[in-house]
């Protein structure tokens, strides 16, 4: 059976109203797309680091009640396992204060086999920390050797703004190994300072990656390929929080990858109608995200799904 393979940090997300923490839930963009994609009984190894303290053994343990491998997860004996508080406002989207405090040796661990049509997925500031990106390197070029279907996600926060020009060789680097790009307007914007998504997909990523999906929150999603220019809307709802929605998007499109039988060799040719498919298990995954204060789509959603009851 094809597996997904993703890389990414592993935090403690801690979640304000107001004032107040409502939950702490462990967190992470990557991580958060791996458990979903576990809940629905995809094969998943997931490539992080954690201390090994209290919070990492936390984290370690919902792993296991989640059916997911700790095998390729470094637990560093210096150093402490990340934190992150957010801070949900009227529109219940969050700003993120991160609290890290990593050991000068980052990311020693092996990675897993790869196989063709496997998807990996990576993304956020994780994928382009000069302390790791050789690492990420690494691993984006084996799994393009393997043939695999490599989702990368920018994910890239304001809190990174005064970085966007430094790191842009980096963001190029990760565009030139992806099959797939998707990011929300905010990061595009974080990035290039840009509003307009045509410009960002003919400008900054068409020539490294053909397929790019921009999401818009609730005025929808946009494709961008070399023959596709198309919108598509989502339902209105009100969140609860939307901490997860883009993590839980980007695995229901993974997720659509595998259900609708979609190979390495197969991502250039997709039509808009196969396009619409897929996307459509994104929307859902991330609308059922933004239900609760969890991260992810919860155990009830995934097995109703798996039984064709939804």
């Amino acid at each position: 059976m094809r597996k997904v393979i993703g890389i990414g940090e592993t935090i403690l997300d801690i979640i304000f109203q107001g004032n107040q923490p409502s939950i702490a839930v462990p967190g992470g963009s990557v991580f958060n797309s791996m458990v979903t994609l576990s809940r629905l009984g995809v094969p998943v190894s997931f490539i992080s680091e954690l201390g090994n303290d209290r919070v990492g053994a936390l984290v370690r343990d919902f792993m296991h009640a989640n059916g997911m491998t700790t095998d390729y997860v470094n637990f560093f004996p210096d150093g402490k396992s990340p934190v992150s508080l957010a801070f949900l406002n009227e529109t219940r989207d969050a700003e993120y204060i991160f609290y890290t405090e990593y050991p000068k040796e980052r990311l020693d661990v092996k990675y897993p086999d790869i196989n063709q049509d496997d998807i990996l997925m990576f993304g956020s500031f994780y994928a382009l920390d000069p302390l790791l990106h050789d690492h990420i390197l690494e691993l984006l070029e084996y799994a393009r050797d393997r043939k695999a279907i490599i989702y990368y996600d920018p994910n890239f926060r304001k809190t990174h703004v005064h970085e966007a020009i430094r790191i842009r060789s980096a963001v190029m680097d990760n565009y030139e190994y992806a099959s797939i790009i998707r990011g929300s307007d905010e990061d595009f914007l974080n990035l290039y300072s840009k509003t307009d998504m045509e410009k960002v997909y003919e400008d900054e990523v068409k020539f490294y990656c053909k397929q790019l999906i921009t999401t818009h929150g609730s005025e929808g999603i946009n494709l961008y390929t070399e023959t596709i220019r198309s919108h598509f809307d989502v339902p209105a709802l009100k969140p609860v929080s939307t901490v997860g929605a883009g993590d839980n998007f980007n695995a229901g499109i993974v997720y659509g990858l595998i259900k609708c039988d979609i190979s390495y060799r197969d991502i250039p040719a997709l039509t808009e109608s196969q396009w619409g498919k897929i996307i459509r298990y994104g929307t859902e995954f991330a609308a059922e995200a933004c239900k609760s204060y969890s991260n992810y789509i919860s155990p009830e959603f995934a097995a109703e799904y798996v039984s064709g009851a939804k």
